[in-house]
C-alpha cells in the first residue's frame, strides 16, 4: 500500500526507530500495512473499528445497509439528507435537530473540493473487491477496538479479524457505541490504548 510505504519512509527521514501505530477505520488499513511492512519498527498495532478483513460481500452489505448505490454516496456527502444517511451510520447520535442549510453549507464546504478525485479515489479502492481478505498474522501485539454497534464493520467483523490475526490480538468491544468509539466515548477509548500503550509498572516490593 503506497499510504504505508510513505509512512515509513517518512519515519526513517524523522530517524524514529521505533513506534507504536494506531489506525480508525479506513486509517487501519494503512496501520495494518505499515505494521506488516516495517516489522522491525513497529513496536504495537491498535485497530479501531477497522475491517480490514473486508470482503465483496461486507461492502456489498454495508451499501445495502446504508439504502444507497455505492460507497461514493455515504462518503462524499453533497446534501443534508446524505450527510444524515452518513451520521446515522457511522455515529449513535443523530442530526434531527440540525438545520438543513447548516448541513449543507457543512457539505459545500467539506466535499466540494476535488470531489471528482475523491470520487475516483474511493471507486479504486480494492478493498471489499475480492471474496477472499489478505489478512495473515503480524508479529507485533494487536489492540482491536470496536463499538457494539457499528453498521459500517459490524461485530462479528471484529471476531473474525482477532481470530485471523492470531494469538497476539486482543479485541475490546465498547458498549452503546457504533464506528466511532474513540467520539462517543473517548473516556473509555483512550484508556484502552494507554493501557495498551503504556501498561502499568508492577508496584515495587514492600
Amino acid at each position: 500500500m503506497f499510504q504505508a510505504l510513505c509512512m515509513g519512509k517518512l519515519m526513517e527521514k524523522l530517524e524514529v526507530e521505533r513506534f507504536s501505530i494506531i489506525g480508525t477505520s479506513y486509517g487501519g488499513f494503512v496501520a495494518y500495512n505499515i505494521a506488516k511492512m516495517f516489522p522491525e519498527k513497529v513496536e504495537k498495532v491498535v485497530l479501531a473499528s477497522s475491517g480490514v478483513n473486508m470482503r465483496r460481500s461486507d461492502n456489498e452489505a454495508f451499501i445495502a445497509r446504508a439504502k444507497c448505490n455505492g460507497i461514493k454516496e455515504v462518503m462524499l456527502p453533497s446534501s443534508a439528507t446524505d450527510l444524515r444517511r452518513m451520521s446515522g451510520i457511522v455515529s449513535s447520535k443523530r442530526l434531527d435537530y440540525v438545520p438543513d442549510f447548516v448541513l449543507n453549507d457543512f457539505c459545500q464546504k467539506m466535499y466540494s473540493e476535488k470531489r471528482e478525485e475523491k470520487a475516483e479515489l474511493l471507486e479504486g479502492l480494492s478493498i471489499g473487491k475480492d471474496d477472499k481478505t489478505n489478512v495473515s498474522p503480524i508479529q507485533q501485539d494487536v489492540m482491536l477496538i470496536w463499538g457494539e454497534q457499528d453498521q459500517v464493520f459490524p461485530l462479528k467483523m471484529a471476531h473474525d479479524l482477532k481470530e485471523m490475526l492470531g494469538k497476539k490480538a486482543t479485541l475490546k468491544v465498547i458498549p452503546k457505541t457504533s464506528h466511532i468509539p474513540q467520539t462517543e466515548k473517548s473516556k473509555e477509548f483512550n484508556g484502552i490504548v494507554m493501557s495498551f500503550l503504556v501498561p502499568a509498572s508492577p508496584s515495587p516490593p514492600i
